[in-house]
């Protein structure tokens, strides 16, 4: 028997699962964490508690669920480059793929910016630190000086704190997109070119 498109969840619209995750960080981020309920929650998604609990049965589950999609998003981008040759033209691809999963991932980390207590108590804040060590040791070699590693690590903090703690006036998110690349891009060929010197030296 062929399902109705009633009975077909449009792949271009959010399941519920996702629905409940849009709306739990929109009144994490407008309420606080710790002020919003799994009722009000509801509530807003105008589906009762039972329904709320099917997919998830606290607010930490919801939360926690936040940082671990980040996660899983930051490792596929680290997976792919593990598999690539450790050049520049890797490097800025994985900057690029980087400035796409914060972009992706605002309201989570504009969040955990803010609810600082929340994320210790939900065990999540080494998810963050643990990827970005994982990303800059893609972008860096075993040998490199200090002040290599320092460019390698200030170009994700800039990627992340163009999105998430950047306070000025931008003409859109592509802008801020293309600005904030071409700084964090410019901080590894500077290591490049730095490198390149130093070899022709030798």
């Amino acid at each position: 028997m062929t399902a109705s498109p009633r009975d077909e969840r449009d792949p271009n619209q959010p399941s519920t699962r996702e629905r409940i995750q849009q709306t739990a960080i929109a009144l994490f981020s407008e309420h606080g964490y710790e002020h919003t309920s799994l009722r009000e929650i509801a509530e807003q998604l105008g589906v009762t508690k039972a329904a709320l609990y099917y997919h998830f049965k606290t607010k930490e589950d919801i939360a926690a669920s936040f940082f671990d999609s980040y996660a899983e998003d930051v490792d596929r981008i680290c997976e792919w480059g593990e598999s690539q040759p450790r050049n520049l033209d890797t490097r800025r691809e994985l900057l690029r793929r980087y400035a796409e999963v914060i972009r992706s991932h605002v309201p989570v980390l504009k969040f955990m910016q803010h609810n600082q207590a929340a994320l210790s108590r939900l065990d999540r804040g080494s998810i963050f630190q643990k990827r970005r060590q994982r990303l800059h040791a893609l972008l860096v070699d075993e040998n490199d000086e200090l002040i290599d590693r320092l460019r390698a690590w200030d170009a994700l903090a800039t990627l992340y704190s163009a999105w998430i703690t950047y306070r000025g006036t931008i003409d859109s998110e592509e802008d801020l997109r293309e600005a904030s690349l071409k700084i964090s891009i410019g901080l590894l060929e500077a290591n490049h070119a730095r490198g390149a010197e130093e070899r022709s030296e030798d």
